[in-house]
């Protein structure tokens, strides 16, 4: 198994990054969740952060199986990739296969392919001044 240099512990750093004027509250419904322990890891990046150690905002919390709902708070209007990873060994960071792909649960919002790495505009969700909701099935390996 291989680690990832790509931390989610940083990717959340930027929590408290989104400007308060006109920041509004983002619900993340995750589905399909697995009884593996741990903890999820909820990030939103933009364009420039996607894909790379730092995050706009997050959450976190303990997994609980089946659904979860989860609110990431003060987030500016615009476009974002939401990426979730069941953490279920508690490190912050994905797990990979030897073949590259996670060995732990993720999730993405938009339409992410699960063969390979997503672009930003298939994965972008808009986050509009009123805030936002979106719904994500988490994929676990087989």
């Amino acid at each position: 198994m291989t680690r990832v240099g790509l931390s989610l512990a940083t990717l959340l750093i930027g929590a408290g990054m989104a400007t308060a004027a006109a920041a509004a509250d983002v619900t993340v419904t995750l589905t399909g969740v697995q009884a593996q322990g741990g903890q999820m890891l909820v990030s939103l990046q933009t364009r420039e952060q996607f894909m790379k150690p730092q995050g706009a905002n997050g959450a976190t919390g303990p997994a609980e199986t089946g659904a979860q709902v989860f609110t990431v708070q003060d987030v500016a209007p615009g476009d974002y990739a939401v990426m979730v990873l069941h953490d279920a060994d508690g490190d912050w960071s994905m797990d990979r296969q030897a073949n590259g792909m996670p060995s732990e649960g993720w999730g993405m919002s938009g339409q992410a392919p699960t063969s390979r790495a997503p672009t930003f505009d298939e994965v972008k969700f808009t986050v509009p001044a009123g805030g936002g909701a979106v719904t994500i099935a988490l994929v676990y390996p087989q």
